[in-house]
Parts: C-alpha cells; sequence; structure tokens
C-alpha cells in the first residue's frame, strides 16, 4: 500500500512536461509571490520562501525568474495580486483533502474547486472540517538507492529530524517546519543526495482505500491540481502501488 507521498511523485514527474506549457513556472511563481509576501523575501528567515525557491530550482526556473517573483511578493515590482486561500472536502471513500490556492479571485477559484469536487463525487466541507487531520511538516524525500537506512537515520536524527520513513524506494525524513533547511543542508554535507526537500500536509491517519473507489479519489485529485489556481492538494488515502501508477 501506498500514500500521498507517492502520488506527490508520479505527480512531480507529470509536472515536467507541464513545464512547456508553463503551467509549473506560473503555479511556482505564485507560491514564491505568496511566501515572499506573508514571510519577507529573505529564504534564511523565510522557510517557506527558502522551499518554494527550491523547487523552483529543481523545476529549473532561471534565477531571474525567481528574483523577479519575490520582488513582486515584497512589493518591490508591480504585478497581480495572490492571496492564499484553502478549501476542505471530502473524496470517495471518505478521504480526507486539503486543497491550497492562490488566486487574485476567491469567487472563481471557489466556484472552480467546488465544480470539481461535485464532478467527482466528492463534497466541499467546512473550514476546519478536516485540516486538524494533516501536520505541517518539512519533508526531505531521498532514493533508497542512495545511503543505507542506518546510516540516513544516523545522520537526519542527528540534525534534528524528527523520523525516517520507508516508502517504496524512497526514505521520507520528516522534521518540523522551522528545522527543514538545516536537517536538508547537514544531509547534504554528508553526501546524502537529496532528492526534494518541501513543507507538505502530512496526514496523521490514512484511509485505505482500493479498486474503482481508489480510482476515483486519484481521478479527483488529479482534477484539482490541474486548476490553474490550485497550488496543491493533500489527502489522508492509503492506495495499492499499482493503482497509483495506472492513474498516475
Amino acid at each position: 500500500m501506498a500514500g500521498h507521498s507517492k502520488w506527490h511523485n508520479i505527480r512531480i514527474k507529470k509536472e515536467k512536461m507541464d513545464k512547456a506549457r508553463g503551467r509549473l513556472f506560473s503555479k511556482l511563481t505564485r507560491e514564491i509571490i505568496v511566501a515572499a509576501r506573508e514571510g519577507g523575501g529573505n529564504p534564511e528567515t523565510n522557510v517557506r520562501l527558502r522551499s518554494a525557491i527550491d523547487r523552483a530550482r529543481d523545476a529549473g526556473m532561471p534565477n531571474e525568474n525567481i528574483q523577479r517573483a519575490i520582488a513582486r511578493g515584497t512589493g518591490a515590482v508591480t504585478g497581480e495580486h495572490y492571496e492564499e486561500v484553502t478549501y476542505e472536502g471530502y473524496g470517495p471513500g471518505g478521504v480526507a483533502i486539503l486543497v491550497r490556492a492562490a488566486t487574485d479571485n476567491r469567487n472563481r477559484t471557489a466556484a472552480e474547486v467546488r465544480a470539481v469536487f461535485h464532478r467527482h463525487e466528492g463534497s466541499m466541507a467546512e473550514a476546519g472540517a478536516v485540516a486538524w487531520m494533516f501536520d505541517l511538516k518539512g519533508v526531505i524525500q531521498v532514493e533508497r538507492s542512495a545511503v543505507s537506512e542506518d546510516e540516513l537515520m544516523l545522520q537526519a536524527l542527528e540534525a534534528g529530524a524528527e523520523d525516517v520513513r520507508t516508502e517504496g524506494d524512497t526514505y521520507l525524513v520528516l522534521t518540523a517546519p522551522e528545522d527543514l533547511a538545516r536537517v536538508r543542508d547537514a544531509l547534504a554535507k554528508a553526501g546524502i543526495p537529496v532528492a526534494s526537500a518541501e513543507l507538505q500536509q502530512v496526514p496523521k491517519t490514512t484511509v485505505p482505500v482500493a479498486g474503482s473507489e481508489a480510482e476515483r479519489v486519484l481521478r479527483l485529485l488529479e482534477a484539482l491540481e490541474e486548476l490553474d489556481d490550485v497550488q496543491q492538494v493533500y489527502a489522508n488515502f492509503d492506495i495499492p502501488d499499482e493503482i497509483l501508477q495506472r492513474v498516475g
């Protein structure tokens, strides 16, 4: 069985194809703008901004684009004003879903998100209905082929990580949000290659779903992620690998 992290990896691979259409860069730009506006333009003191910049660099975004987005977020350069909004809901099988969006038109985005939930047999929920089921964590991914579990555990915990988990062919190193950059840098210094490092909403518990119900959940998540204003989608499902691969 596999959870949201494996689905996230599958979607990252798809995002590389989105680059040609500009969709990925657009989403990353919005994330940087919102992060800089809320926490300031210094990535050394703004954990969320540093995470967004790292994602942008991993995706190949030019540094001038990154700096321009930071300037827009801090107000040094004028441009569209994006605000962050969060939507909560349920998918087939009672799967809890958090949707994070950055929008310049709340009414439009809310209508689009609601329509997707309805079309894919889900339902919107009141604010706070499912948010309590998730914790904001730093999530560092390391390929299992790159290091032994014992060595990673030693280096990660020594650097201040909270936990190390194994999911498929990947290790997940979990940290407090404020410790993400420090732990990632410590792993890199120890010669351990980091596949990705970002802030994520991690479910406290998961809901097992399988068969056609699992496929419907993934179709719902995919449709939400395709919306231009949606930045990230989190869910607490536990779905068999073969379905993740087939639908992803």
